[in-house]
């Protein structure tokens, strides 16, 4: 029998912040808010193992409010990106508002002048990315003596980065007497290590096991020639009519993919680190509204990316690494609704396939297009297919050799891979 998942009135939450929640038409918890807000609540760290767009913001966000209203001082919420940063502000002002209550956003590309300015405000909770934080720890702008809540959001995330070495400088400057909330979509040992050395008892919460993606999510694989992505790409423009959101690896890839998609004919953006910031703010908010179909994104610029009804999520490129497959996924299929992944292999990359299937739990399934010739992942032996049709209303979208096929039934993942994608922390 399926549990019931009470109303956020039923979670001991203050009716002070019920009330702003029914304004905001948020009657029921999502399963992370459910399972993470009682333990928050009381005071316990939480060690929430969630996906992006599970709802966590809220999660950690409605116990530090209240927290803060029993018991004063202040929170300091670190993430990844800029983008994120907004994002968290944007949910967690309306509980502040209430309880006249504000926050200050610390993150590159804004004037150190100007946020001064705004922690002369005396806000309740920093919202920060780790590099602009320790930027005013170290000029001495800020005394973090007051920090009563700390959350780490997409910790998985700031890591992969390079971020571990200014959230720990961070971390020396806090007291014990804290309650920290981490979130992570994945859970490798540089996380695992910071848990251990930084919180006490945590009460874990896992809504899906680390790695694996939404449910809703359905998933294909083509096999293709680099020089035959783009026309890949205008196909499937053609059958998905809603938001598409394609992944590159580099800056340079995605300026050149945006250029390709604009040919097409398609409405496109882009957002990579080479984008100011308003670029990037004009870029998402145009995807937001449609007036862009289809948005390009590197994974540190994406990261936080909070836009609903997301169609199709586009692998242009594989990731540098197996986990960030995970965040990217998480595009879609949120709130229940059912989305798309493709993801575009080269006939080389059949190592890096199997390292990704096996950070996700599952097969990654072949589609064989009439519209493309078929061709097997080089070095013989090729992964489990997942038997995938696709016939097409017509055939002169594609390229005469095209994706290709993976079609040996026998094997999972294709057993133990030896390489592993290159780690890169910042983009080219």
């Amino acid at each position: 029998m399926t549990e019931q998942i009470p109303a956020f009135h039923d979670l001991g939450i203050h009716p002070e912040v019920v009330k702003v929640l029914d304004r905001l038409k948020l009657v029921t918890p999502t399963p992370i808010q459910h399972q993470a807000i009682p333990s928050a609540l009381e005071g316990r760290d939480v060690l929430g193992i969630a996906q992006t767009g599970s709802g966590k913001t809220l999660a950690f966000g409605i116990p530090l409010v209240q927290r803060l209203l029993a018991h004063g001082g202040r929170a300091l919420i670190l993430v990844p990106t800029r983008e994120l940063a907004f994002q968290v502000d944007t949910v967690l002002r309306p509980l502040l508002k209430a309880q006249n209550m504000c926050a200050a956003v610390l993150i590159g590309g804004i004037k150190m002048a100007d946020q001064m300015i705004d922690l002369h405000q005396d806000p309740s909770v920093l919202i920060a990315t780790p590099g602009r934080m320790n930027d005013h720890i170290y000029e001495g702008n800020l005394d973090l003596g007051d920090i009563k809540v700390l959350v780490l959001d997409e910790a998985d995330r700031m890591f992969d980065m390079g971020f571990e070495p200014q959230v720990n400088s961070i971390l020396r400057c806090l007291t014990n007497a804290k309650q920290t909330l981490l979130f992570s979509a994945t859970m490798p040992p540089d996380i695992r290590k910071l848990v251990n050395q930084h919180m006490s008892d945590p009460v874990s919460v896992e809504i899906a096991p680390s790695g694996t993606t939404a449910e809703e999510v359905s998933h294909e694989l083509y096999i293709v020639a680099e020089n035959k992505k783009d026309d890949v790409v205008r196909s499937l423009l053609k059958q998905y009519r809603r938001s598409v959101l394609v992944f590159t690896r580099t800056k340079l890839k995605a300026s050149r993919v945006t250029q390709s998609i604009k040919r097409m004919g398609a409405k496109v953006e882009e957002i990579h680190s080479d984008r100011t910031m308003e670029q990037r703010h004009r870029a998402i908010e145009g995807f937001k509204s449609g007036r862009y179909k289809v948005l390009v994104a590197t994974d540190i610029a994406a990261r936080g990316l909070d836009v609903s009804g997301i169609e199709l999520v586009i692998n242009y490129d594989l990731p540098d690494e197996p986990e960030n497959f995970v965040h990217r996924i998480g595009r879609t299929g949120r709130a229940g609704v059912e989305g798309h992944a493709i993801t575009l292999a080269k006939p080389t990359q059949k190592e890096d396939i199997a390292l990704i299937e096996k950070t996700i739990n599952k097969t990654l399934p072949l589609t064989e297009d009439p519209a493309f010739a078929a061709a097997a992942f080089g070095g013989g032996h090729s992964p489990q297919s997942g038997g995938r049709n696709r016939d097409r209303k017509s055939s002169s979208d594609g390229p005469a050799n095209g994706p290709s096929s993976r079609k040996s039934s026998s094997g999972g993942s294709g057993g133990r891979a030896r390489r592993r994608p290159r780690r890169r922390k910042k983009e080219e």
